[in-house]
């Protein structure tokens, strides 16, 4: 049997009348867009996350869009983020007419350089856009000096990092607004695609729910453009109700895949030429996924595979390497360290569901595979 990065098969049979309800009180409720369920996990939603105002949208992409849109952002502006993220996040960025501007990320963690930043700023740079990956928090405190010395919004990328922490303070509260994907895979995932948008800003706000519907402030009346049609469906909204309230079961089920990794790994780091994750200090990390790395990384994949088990690589291409943002003018080289990880990186199975048995089966494996090297 398959032991698989991501499976949630485990876990629907542990919650599969709680999803069912769920889906049956949407059908039997009259209203299937835009209604009660939305309604309730926009209030959910931004309560957990300490936000004034929540604006449930149909998927993380969009999410990132309407942030930057509802903040202004559009042709002729630059938005400052990084090139070692899923390639939405940059998509995002270019729909709205801004242009992407990278900075490298660090070796050790694998986020955002905050100490890059303030030299990519130029007059045309309207926001910064720090993405928390893989479950970790970016160094926020250094990010909001700089942002605060330049008159810059901060849109924070949360897609990986539902529940993680940075001194404290949750991810998403930190920004002008902040934007969550609820992909199936996610910390906090629906079944089927889903995103939201947090603000504490009314103006934001207000501009984010005329954003998702067409631009109109009323039905039929339209009273901006661009708008979109991108709202969050029913169905996932009831279903993520459900699960937000065991957001931190979830939380805790991560992190004890990780402790077993750490436990069942950790000394195999240094002379086996594994690296595993680094947690900053003040950080709660919330292992979206598990990210180590090796120099022989694609010989370990090949060689887990012939025994069952299939790992992921996030992320094997560099955005600004890749041939549809060419136009962006990115030469190799000009970001080294995420050059360089991009060869490295590899992702363990992560999910609260895995089992003792399976994640013993995915360190003995790995560990005979170093030992082999």
């Amino acid at each position: 049997m398959t032991i698989y990065v991501w499976d949630y098969l485990a876990e629907y049979e542990t919650e599969r009348t709680e999803i069912l309800k769920a889906v049956d009180k949407v059908f039997s409720s009259g209203q299937l867009v835009l209604g009660e369920s939305v309604a309730s996990f926009e209030s959910e939603f931004a309560e957990y996350h300490g936000a004034e105002f929540c604006v449930g949208v149909d998927n993380g992409t969009n999410a990132l869009k309407l942030a930057l849109e509802s903040l202004g952002i559009g042709p002729g502006d630059e938005v400052i983020t990084v090139s070692n993220t899923a390639a939405p996040t940059v998509v995002a960025i270019v729909s709205t007419g801004a242009t992407p501007v990278f900075v490298d990320v660090r070796e050790v963690d694998y986020l955002m350089d905050t100490g890059l930043v303030e030299d990519a700023i130029s007059p045309r740079t309207k926001a910064i856009l720090p993405v928390h990956l893989y479950g970790q928090c970016v160094d926020m405190d250094a990010l909001q000096l700089i942002a605060d010395r330049h008159g810059l919004f901060i849109v924070e990328d949360c897609a990986q990092a539902h529940g993680a922490r940075h001194h404290g303070r949750i991810a998403g509260s930190m920004g002008d607004a902040a934007a969550f994907s609820f992909y199936p895979t996610k910390v906090l995932g629906a079944y089927g695609d889903g995103g939201a948008v947090i603000t504490s800003h009314e103006s934001t706000h207000r501009q984010l729910r005329q954003l998702r519907y067409y631009g109109m402030e009323e039905t039929y009346y339209v009273v901006r453009t661009p708008g979109h049609n991108a709202r969050l469906d029913e169905v996932q909204a009831e279903i993520l109700r459900c699960k937000l309230a065991r957001l931190p079961q979830y939380l805790e089920g991560r992190q004890a895949v990780a402790r077993r990794y750490e436990d069942g790994l950790g000394d195999m780091v240094g002379q086996n030429g594994l690296v595993l994750p680094a947690v900053n200090e003040g950080n709660t990390h919330s292992y979206y996924v598990y990210v180590v790395r090796h120099a022989r990384r694609d010989h370990i994949i090949s060689a887990l595979k012939e025994q069952g088990i299939s790992l992921n690589i996030s992320y094997p291409w560099p955005v600004h390497r890749m041939s549809g943002f060419a136009h962006l003018g990115w030469e190799a080289g000009s970001l080294p360290v995420t050059e360089s990880l991009a060869t490295q990186i590899f992702s363990l199975p992560m999910y609260p569901s895995l089992s003792e048995s399976r994640q013993d089966k995915v360190i003995d494996a790995l560990r005979g595979v170093l030992e082999s090297l």
